[in-house]
């Protein structure tokens, strides 16, 4: 049995009104590759940050090698022998390669940097990993794989015992992520610990060897990676017995066949962009509900965001009603008749500063053009009448939006994008956070939209909404969309198998 090289015992770590980790148990052994698996908010990211001195816990121990350890800081963590590297390289990109691996620990020779050594170790710490280029040369002159390789190379040169890796792979094509396991499989093989955090299936059953799963900040299990299967995974991350998916299967009525192409509002044809999401055909009919569903980092919300115009695509066309057009910007897709409620409202959707009324007529305003300024009287009959139309519980219209609870922000934005009149409403996690009345509150709008004509494209991590709200499913997995479902096939274990490979 190979050594245990990090112990945490009954981690807890609590926020204001949150519980974040509650008596979480982790252990990672020498030459050992460890999967942390969780959806969002069951307390990855905090359980890293506890382990690398970011968080100080409120209760639980850790333990490397055996001697107990208090991490204080990350830089404290690092001198201890745990170090990290994050999803976004946290290098400088304007210092050459060597200077980033070495920086704040440069090799000197008579009081002075001696920069031939730092260049000569540089290279020869890369060529250990497989990879051969000018140390000399600025970071940033080369690809997002690359700086992950040297990120892991001052990981390994302030002599790392465990690693962890949180999302390496997230900006990676296929061939880049096989050169990092490649590395990853040969610091395994010298004994190192890794932890590795990734919501990638495929991945996960390439590359680890034990998979700890947590779920609303508490331990669900740890499991040997080839005695579980995919789909059991799955159904321990979201919290149901595999048992539960064979219970009933729900039909959904089909949109008509006659006259399909007709009925046709959008048609997406091999949209994808390298690093983000692979091409993908998608088709959205007038007064569909299309649901995109997949675990976390599957791909849904780069999908959404890319139909919109937020995010650049190298490939594909767009057709609307049949016309093909180029979408480059929001802007764009608001004057072809789209919108988007974004996944985070606190930063991407409301502006916490404004009021209610200016949060509400800020889309429309925009779709009018600034010349184009809606008097402050229409502004306030239109704040008043989307109010009253989705019960926004505010002490008035001149409130400002911080103020107002979660649910009401979200029904704040989606009065902002009903008034642009869209004929594709497109919803990012638009029921995430907000209490059940609410919830149902806005399952009951997107329906109505539905019914009078409108294109919904509905993504939520919660599968029972999809399955109760949608009249198809688009599955997506590894950023990859794999398959579409409709009919009977909507149900949920059907979903669960399909998102699992089976």
């Amino acid at each position: 049995m190979a050594e245990t090289m990090l112990i945490a015992k009954g981690i807890c770590k609590y926020f204001p009104g949150v519980k974040a980790l509650t008596g979480v148990d982790f252990e990672l052994k020498a030459g050992e590759i460890h999967c942390l698996m969780g959806e969002n908010g069951a307390g990855k990211s905090t359980l890293i940050k506890v382990l690398t001195g970011v968080e100080t816990l409120d209760g639980g121990e850790i333990f490397l090698e055996k001697r107990h350890i208090q991490p204080r800081s990350p830089q404290h963590a690092q001198q201890l022998g745990i170090s990290t590297v994050y999803q976004e390289v946290n290098l400088c990109p304007n210092l050459s390669v060597a200077e980033n691996i070495f920086i704040g620990r440069e090799p000197r020779k008579i009081g002075r940097i001696d920069w031939k050594e730092i260049n000569r170790r540089a290279t020869a710490l890369l060529i250990k990993m497989n990879l051969d280029i000018d140390v000399t040369q600025p970071l940033e002159r080369y690809s997002v794989a690359i700086q992950q390789m040297v990120a892991i190379a001052r990981a390994l040169d302030i002599s790392a015992k465990v690693l962890i890796l949180d999302e390496p792979t997230s900006s990676l094509d296929a061939k880049e992520v096989e050169h990092l396991f490649s590395v990853i499989r040969k610091l395994k093989e010298h004994g190192m610990g890794i932890l590795f955090v990734t919501h990638f299936i495929e991945q996960v059953y390439a590359v680890s060897d034990r998979i700890t799963i947590l779920r609303n900040g508490s331990l669900v299990g740890v499991y040997k990676t080839a005695e579980l299967p995919r789909v059991q995974l799955i159904a321990k991350m979201l919290g149901r017995t595999f048992e539960e998916f064979n219970a009933g299967i729900k039909t959904k009525t089909q949109i008509a066949e006659v006259n399909e192409q007709e009925c046709v509002f959008l048609q997406v044809r091999g949209l994808g962009s390298r690093g983000a999401i692979a091409p993908f055909d998608l088709t959205v009919q007038k007064g569909e509900i299309l649901g995109l569903v997949g675990l976390l980092g599957s791909g849904r919300t780069e999908t959404a965001r890319m139909i919109f115009g937020l995010d650049k695509s190298d490939s594909g066309e767009i057709r609307i009603e049949g016309k093909r057009l180029k979408i480059l910007s929001p802007a764009n897709a608001i004057k072809q008749g789209l919108a988007f409620c974004p996944e985070n409202r606190k930063t991407e959707g409301i502006i916490d500063n404004l009021s209610v009324r200016e949060n509400i007529i800020l889309a429309l305003q925009a779709k009018l053009g600034w010349r184009k300024y809606i008097a402050r009287k229409r502004q306030e009959e239109i704040a008043d009448k989307y109010i009253a139309l989705l019960s926004i519980k505010t002490s008035g219209k001149e409130q400002l939006v911080k103020n107002l609870s979660g649910g009401n922000q979200q029904k704040v934005i989606l009065a902002r994008w009903l008034i642009t009149q869209p004929k594709l409403l497109i919803l990012d996690e638009p029921t995430r956070g907000i209490d059940v009345g609410t919830k149902a509150e806005i399952q009951k709008l997107i329906l109505q939209l539905a019914e009078e004509g409108m294109s919904v494209i509905f993504i939520s991590s919660e599968l029972d909404e999809s399955i109760r709200c949608c009249d198809r499913l688009a599955v997506l997995r590894d950023r990859v969309k794999i398959a579409e479902l409709a009919g009977e096939e909507i149900e949920e274990k059907v979903v669960m198998q399909t998102i699992a490979g089976v």
